[in-house]
């Protein structure tokens, strides 16, 4: 018969094991980091959205997988976003400058706000407003993207 000692190592022993195992099971997660250049004000924020497919890339919403903002103070700014699968992933920003938190445009669909996508694909009237595919890239364990922000589109 096994005395209490015993016993107590053989429990310590198997919830350290189940708790090793729960580990190893666990599913890989990814750190995403988002440099934003080119910021043209001093006040407002950067709002970003990170996207995991095309659904409402990249004005929508209701369909990215993580959003944040982040308050302008100077002419970068970085956000952070961890807990993100390790996958491929598109992101939207936008200088709001009047707290909306949305991308505002005028009556010809041309944005009156700083805006940015992640790859700086061309944005303008002929190309019009960049897909997923043009704008995706792999977040793998750590990854870090350089947006640069543009204030009208391009020529």
């Amino acid at each position: 018969m096994l005395k209490l000692s015993q016993l107590s190592h053989v429990l310590l022993v198997t919830l350290v094991s189940i708790s090793f195992a729960k580990t190893v099971n666990a599913e890989p997660t990814a750190t995403l980091n988002v440099v934003v250049n080119g910021i043209n004000h001093k006040k407002g924020e950067i709002c970003f959205r990170v996207y995991a497919n095309e659904k409402g890339f990249p004005m929508s919403s209701t369909s990215e997988a993580q959003s944040g903002c982040a308050k302008i103070n100077g002419t970068s700014v970085k956000k952070e976003f961890s807990g993100l699968k390790p996958g491929t992933y598109a992101v939207a920003v936008v200088d709001d400058q009047n707290g909306d938190r949305k991308l505002n445009k005028d009556f010809f669909g041309i944005p009156k706000e700083g805006f940015g996508i992640s790859k700086n694909p061309t944005v303008s009237i002929q190309t019009g407003t960049p897909k997923f595919r043009d704008a995706s890239f792999v977040v793998n364990k750590n990854t870090t993207v350089t947006i640069i922000m543009k204030y009208s589109l391009d020529s």
